[in-house]
């Protein structure tokens, strides 16, 4: 049959290649494509994306029942347990921060409610020793009373006014368990500055959990059943509100979407997690004080959240794990130095080799590099021997040869080095192109003096720092956090 005339032919089948595929983005479908070729981490990470939840779950479940029986007692306690415990704790303030999008600063305070509930209620204090399958619900209970009561009060607040709200709650608590303590039946509520001590070990129809090995794999098992229950919490209906009420509370409000009764919701769901995360830290370290409960702690939390991504819940594992491993590795006591060395210098690599082209990251490291055997050659020739004499904290005897590193007593030199870091990095920030680039090459060489004569000596506040730096770094590349979804956002 002939062709009409004047009727264009109608055009050819597109490939494989060529079409897009139903609710995929044609450029992501292009960049998929492009990807193929790419190395087997890139292949590995894909694999990983899409995996099955459940079977990314069994995964850590199987890989986390091994860690007792390769690790021995102490580190299983510290890199084990409480990685397990910030694990917890961080699929709690998800369900606040991530699902609902609610500031919520208060978050520690019914985790203090937990383990103060079940000091009461398992001690010596008042002579009451329930077991724990009865304590456990009443704390959950008495942290998610609370959690009613924040909810119903903020439900109408949103940003900074609930972020103000939720804190005062926080540092209230604070206040009434490390000041007030009232005299209720003859003794301290509260135990005061003291705290509650001496707490039941958590005990199950008359078994007693009493072992770090015993404790981990309980907490392993309650891990992964909230893990499980979020997920399919995050599944369904209620879940799909939370996420319209964290993109958009006054279109959530339009669709006739209940917005309070769900901030409500969420303020329960995630106190009554923390409330049972505080139960099993109690008992864990066998007393309830005040200072177990700050600000500092709430910072951990948000920062696993933050690094694993909000609204992800296998997120939450790995940010646990960074969280709490880079922790405890940095503490004074810890007896590895070059995990300490690699931590610090591995960030510092890792947040220039963002920079783009791939040879600025090259040029600024070389160029640090050499600036540093230089300032130390001068330093050596025109000042006395004491003042590049002095042994780095961290290992690595060449370190001795390119940072100045002084022995003794040299006035404010430390006090100056810092001052000069942080001139150094607003001056650096507010430069552009190469300027930048030649202005980091002093700026890191400073980073490594403080960090020698400084932060070494200051493991609490060197992981805050290096906390600091790691997030803003994974804030200026991936908003979202490592695991968590990109959102859409209207600028």
């Amino acid at each position: 049959m002939s062709e009409t005339p004047g009727i264009p032919a109608p055009p050819e089948e597109p490939s494989e290649e060529q079409a897009s595929r139903i609710g995929v983005d044609s450029w992501v479908a292009e960049t998929e494509r492009h990807g193929r070729g790419r190395g087997p981490l890139w292949q590995l990470a894909r694999l990983w994306e899409y995996s099955p939840d459940p079977v990314k779950l069994l995964a850590f479940v199987a890989l986390a029942s091994t860690v007792p029986f390769w690790t021995n007692e102490g580190d299983l306690f510290v890199f084990g347990l409480f990685t397990l415990l910030y694990a917890a704790l961080g699929l709690g303030l998800n369900v606040v921060v991530g699902f609902a999008g609610l500031l919520d600063l208060g978050y520690v305070a019914f985790f203090g409610i937990g383990a103060y509930t079940y000091a009461e209620l398992s001690s010596s204090q008042y002579g009451i020793h329930w077991p724990a399958e009865a304590t456990i619900p009443i704390a959950m209970a008495a942290a998610a009373l609370v959690g009613v009561v924040l909810g119903f009060s903020a439900r109408r607040l949103l940003g900074d006014y609930l972020a103000i709200v939720t804190l005062f709650l926080g540092q209230a608590f604070v206040f009434f368990t490390g000041v007030a303590n009232p005299t209720v039946a003859g003794k301290g509520l509260t135990g005061g500055a003291n705290g509650i001590p001496q707490l039941d070990p958590l005990t199950f129809f008359g078994y007693q959990l009493t072992s770090t090995k015993q404790l981990y794999f309980f907490l392993l098992i309650v891990v992964t059943l909230l893990a499980t229950a979020l997920y399919f919490a995050n599944q369904s209906r209620t879940g799909r509100a939370w996420r319209a009420l964290r993109e958009d509370p006054l279109a959530a409000e339009v669709m006739s979407i209940p917005v309070n009764r769900l901030k409500i919701l969420a303020f329960v769901f995630g106190a009554a997690v923390a409330g049972l995360c505080g139960t099993i830290y109690a008992a864990i370290e066998t007393a309830a004080v005040s200072t177990n409960f700050s600000v500092s702690v709430l910072i951990i939390i948000y920062a696993v959240v933050i690094l694993g991504g909000f609204g992800s819940i296998a997120g939450v594992f790995v940010g646990a794990i960074v969280i709490n491993c880079t922790l405890e590795f940095l503490e004074p006591q810890n007896d590895h130095p070059e995990v300490k060395r690699w931590l610090f210098y591995g960030t510092i690599v890792l947040l220039i080799a963002l920079l783009k082209p791939w040879f600025r990251p090259v040029l600024v490291l070389a160029g640090t590099i050499a600036f540093g055997f230089v300032v130390h050659a001068i330093v050596a020739a025109t000042t006395a021997a004491s003042w590049t004499s002095g042994v780095p904290v961290s290992g690595a005897s060449w370190l001795a040869r390119w940072a100045v590193i002084p022995t003794g007593s040299h006035g404010n030199f430390n006090n100056y080095l810092y001052i000069g870091l942080v001139v150094a990095v607003v001056c650096t920030a507010s430069l552009k192109g190469w300027w930048r680039m030649i202005a980091l090459v002093p700026t890191l060489y400073l980073t490594a003096l403080v960090w020698e004569n400084m932060l070494t000596q200051n493991g609490g506040i060197t992981a805050f720092i290096l906390f600091g730096a790691m997030l803003i770094g994974l804030m200026t590349v991936r908003p979202q956090g490592l695991l968590g979804t990109a959102r859409v956002e209207i600028v």
